[in-house]
Formats: structure tokens, C-alpha cells, sequence
């Protein structure tokens, strides 16, 4: 008897450290059950120096290894971690992919006295495939990443054997918000943030809103000092977009609210033969909260043989209310 008291006392303990460390660090509980997730479905953690720059990434084979070189860019304020879903639909469809952290973000280094423009990020992206040999990969890109890629395709085509961006930054277009947006600074401003990235805005506890907050006071000045070189337009690429020959999948949430369809349907027009993919009921966030249908049109495009054909489609609503944020 005094032993199963012992045992329900520690488990009591245990539960009441478990509570408090979620109460206080709600977004590391939530990175390590992801990183878990990752580990378990056999996605490596891995550091490699590249361009002057300690770059955390993810990396994923197929089951029997090999698998055509994929590199995932994530957008401003994210990380490896976001393709958390696709990561492994992707590796499990045949494709080596490696999901690296940018400078600035997530696990990797962030220098105070760089500018963490789109041209410096690109550089880091190069000098990251170069580091691991990735004489000829596809790239996928989402929002600033899309960014990215587009500039990396453009800079270095032998580099791109494929392309796919996802509501994508990159060209001209009227923004409704300012900088601020991204760089909340009290819960109405998440809630803000929250509405322009998903037409599905879950509710924050406000223990979680307030960790939210903390972290935008630890690292929002990188996403301050991106945002201020992204505005300055020097990056932009409408210009540039018809030079972009290699097989292209613009793929879309069809109520993104930050980066309009009317932007993807552009890209889309500007760059030669390129396909475009509309999903239904999602925003910005597609390739996270619409995972499936996101990463079912990826495969398909990337393993086309010959290249898919151009023209737009609409592709049913995948929704995740459970995919984590």
C-alpha cells in the first residue's frame, strides 16, 4: 500500500512540473512534441557552416534512402519546423529533402550586424546546397521563401532542377498592413496576425498569447530588420520573373489574405509554362493547415514525367484543425 501511494505521489509531482513548464514555455512544450513527431518518423536534426553561418536544418530519405534532392525555404518568422507536416509526406514519396532554418530564425545563427535581406538569405540558401552537395536540386519556397527561391532560380539555374512556391512574396502588390503586423506587441495584434494567416484562427489561451509576446521581444528585431529590406524593393522580382524556364508549380490557399491570389496569379503569368494550383478554403498558411492536398500536388509536379503542363486548378480543401501552428 505505502508503495502505490509512493508511486501515485510522484506521478502527482510529475504531472504538477509537467503543468508548470507547459504554463510557463508553451512553445518549447509544443517544439519538442514536434521535433519528437519528426524524430520518430525518422526526419534528422542536423548543423552544418555554411557561408559563414551555423545552419540548423531537417533532413529526411525515403525508407530504402536515395531519393531526388528537395530543399524547403520557410518564410519570414518561421523555421524548419513549419514543413513539419510535409516533410515527411515528401520524403515518404521518394524525395531526399532537406529543410533548413535561414539565418536569422529557428536554431541557426543570427549575427546582430547582418541585414537579412532577401539577397543575403539567397546567399546563405547557395552556400547551404553547396555545403552538402546539392549540385542540382528542386526548391520549394513559401512566402519569403518563395521569395527566395524565385531569386535562387534566377541567380543560379544550373543550381534548380524544379520549382514550387507557395503564396509566395516576390512581386509588387498593395499591402493593407505595415511591418508592425509581424512584430506584435499585445494580444490583439496576434489575434491580428493570427486572421491574416489563416481563414481558421484557433484561440489563444493567454498563457500561450503571452509566451508569443515574449518571443517577439527575443527575436522580432530580425523579422523588423527583413521586413525593412524587403519594403525597400530592391529584391523584387516582376522584372525577372519571364526568365525563370525551368518547370514551375505555383500553388495557393485560395483565401490567403496576406499575400492575395491576385499575387500568385501574377507570378503565375509571368513565369513561362508554369502551373498553377488553387486550394480551396485555406489561406497563407496552405502548406501547414492543407498539408495534404499541398504536398499530394507537390509530388505530383516534381515527379512528372514529362514536366506538368501550364493552366490553373482548383483543388479541394484539406483543413487541419489539428496540424500544429
Amino acid at each position: 500500500m505505502k508503495v502505490l501511494l509512493r508511486a501515485l505521489l510522484v506521478l502527482l509531482l510529475l504531472a504538477g512540473v509537467g503543468g508548470l513548464i507547459l504554463y510557463l514555455n508553451p512553445l518549447w512544450v509544443a517544439d519538442q512534441q514536434i521535433r519528437l513527431r519528426l524524430w520518430h518518423e525518422g526526419v534528422k536534426s542536423e548543423y552544418v557552416d555554411a557561408g559563414g553561418y551555423r545552419l540548423h536544418y531537417f533532413e529526411a530519405q525515403p525508407v530504402n534512402g536515395g531519393g531526388a534532392p528537395l530543399l524547403l525555404i520557410h518564410g519570414l518568422g518561421a523555421r524548419g519546423e513549419d514543413w513539419s507536416m510535409m516533410i515527411p509526406a515528401l520524403a515518404a514519396s521518394g524525395f531526399h529533402v532537406y529543410a533548413p532554418d535561414l539565418p536569422g530564425y529557428g536554431r541557426s545563427s543570427r549575427p546582430r550586424d547582418a541585414e537579412y535581406s532577401i539577397t543575403m538569405e539567397e546567399a546563405a540558401v547557395a552556400a547551404f546546397a553547396r555545403a552538402l552537395h546539392l549540385t542540382h536540386t528542386s526548391v520549394g519556397g513559401w512566402s519569403m521563401g518563395g521569395w527566395i527561391a524565385m531569386k535562387l532560380t534566377l541567380d543560379h539555374p544550373q543550381m534548380v532542377d524544379r520549382l514550387v512556391v507557395y503564396d509566395s512574396a516576390g512581386v509588387y502588390f498593395p499591402a493593407n498592413f505595415g511591418a508592425e503586423l509581424f512584430v506584435p506587441g499585445d494580444a490583439p495584434g496576434i489575434t491580428r496576425l493570427m486572421k491574416m494567416l489563416s481563414p481558421h484562427p484557433q484561440p489563444l489561451p493567454e498563457f500561450v498569447a503571452r509566451d508569443i509576446l515574449r518571443k517577439f521581444a527575443r527575436n522580432g528585431w530580425v523579422i523588423e530588420r527583413s521586413m525593412g529590406a524587403m519594403t525597400g524593393g530592391r529584391d523584387l522580382l516582376d522584372f525577372r520573373l519571364q526568365d525563370i524556364h525551368q518547370p514551375t508549380l505555383v500553388v495557393w490557399g485560395a483565401e490567403d489574405e496576406l499575400i492575395p491570389l491576385a499575387v500568385g496569379r501574377r507570378i503565375h503569368e509571368l513565369i513561362p509554362n508554369s502551373a498553377l494550383r488553387i486550394v480551396e478554403g485555406c489561406g497563407h498558411l496552405a502548406p501547414l493547415e492543407c498539408w495534404k492536398p499541398v504536398a499530394a500536388t507537390t509530388e505530383a509536379f516534381l515527379h512528372a514525367q514529362p514536366a506538368m503542363e501550364g493552366g490553373e486548378q482548383v483543388l479541394a480543401s484539406g483543413y487541419s484543425s489539428s496540424a500544429p501552428h
